[in-house]
């Protein structure tokens, strides 16, 4: 008898909404996919703005149950928004910059097929990141719950007054801040907010988390780093229009006496990178750190 086939893996193509000339590196990817022998289907959002014939629509859901691996086409924030919903499917995500800076959606568009060539037959290096998992506490019951990949941010609003925050770590107190707000951010997320607002990197293996003050009031408020198996409770103390927002995409409004409890999630995210992929290349291209030494002994 003849050999059964094996089913068609599937992969999904998560796309930046409303990014001009799109369509053709879309269509190659898909084309590229399917001499490969792999079934292609589009996130269903993505579906709703960029048409590709004979490729079906898949939510969320389903990508994260049924699919390989989801391949990426944006910035950061498109990254962010489907590393969220698909951690808890354990589903590799590979990121393709179409954005700007692409800290996290690293492979350049020139670079695309090779890449893919390249993780597809299993040249590739795997790299896990953790999460962020935050419930929003009022009085003693939990109204609110998200995971972030990058950080967890408790700020006021744009016409309010500092905010009044205490934080406590494993139960400890640490401090009562007067600031614009508090980033509590894992490794990953060390390269945006927080690193703009005065924060160290973290290299993403750390077993770290970061808390960083945004303009506090007291310069003697300074970030510090401590263990990821930590649990971090910010309580509101006094301020107007403050909000706690995750990856900054979403945000839940918060009241004096709301505590936000934040832990490592259980869930991780993975990325696929190419053979020869290094978090150091990746920091020296995005924050310009590439000047080397000429053999006149001074910088190019």
């Amino acid at each position: 008898m003849p050999a059964t086939p094996e089913p068609q893996q599937t992969i999904a193509l998560v796309v930046r909404h409303n990014t001009a000339g799109i369509e053709q590196p879309v269509q190659a990817i898909v084309d590229f996919l399917r001499v490969g022998g792999y079934r292609v289907v589009l996130e269903a959002d993505t579906a709703e703005h960029v048409q590709v014939a004979g490729v079906d629509a898949m939510p969320v859901d389903d990508i994260g149950r049924l699919a390989k691996l989801a391949i990426v086409l944006g910035g950061d924030g498109t990254m962010l928004g489907v590393a969220r919903q698909l951690a808890r499917y354990k589903v590799p995500l590979i990121g393709i910059n179409q954005g700007r800076l692409g800290f996290i959606t690293d492979i350049p568009m020139d670079r695309v097929l090779p890449a893919l060539a390249e993780i597809l037959s299993g040249k590739s290096k795997a790299e896990e990141r953790v999460l962020l998992e935050a419930r929003v506490v009022r009085g003693g019951e939990q109204i609110h719950c998200s995971v972030a990949v990058n950080d967890v941010v408790v700020a006021r609003g744009s016409g309010a007054g500092m905010a009044e925050l205490k934080v406590t770590v494993d139960g400890a107190f640490m401090y009562n801040q007067r600031s614009d707000g508090l980033i509590i951010s894992t490794p990953t997320g060390s390269t945006a907010y927080a690193l703009s607002a005065g924060g160290p990197l973290l290299h993403p293996t750390l077993a770290g988390i970061v808390l960083v003050p945004i303009a506090p009031h007291a310069l003697s408020n300074r970030p510090i780093v401590v263990p990821d198996s930590s649990e971090i409770v910010v309580e509101i103390i006094n301020g107007r229009d403050i909000s706690v927002n995750f990856d900054m995409q979403t945000f839940t409004s918060l009241q004096h006496g709301d505590q936000i409890v934040i832990s490592r999630s259980p869930n991780t995210i993975t990325f696929l990178h190419p053979e020869g992929w290094s978090y150091y290349n990746t920091l020296r291209e995005k924050l310009h750190w590439n000047e080397y030494p000429s053999s006149e002994g001074k910088l190019k």
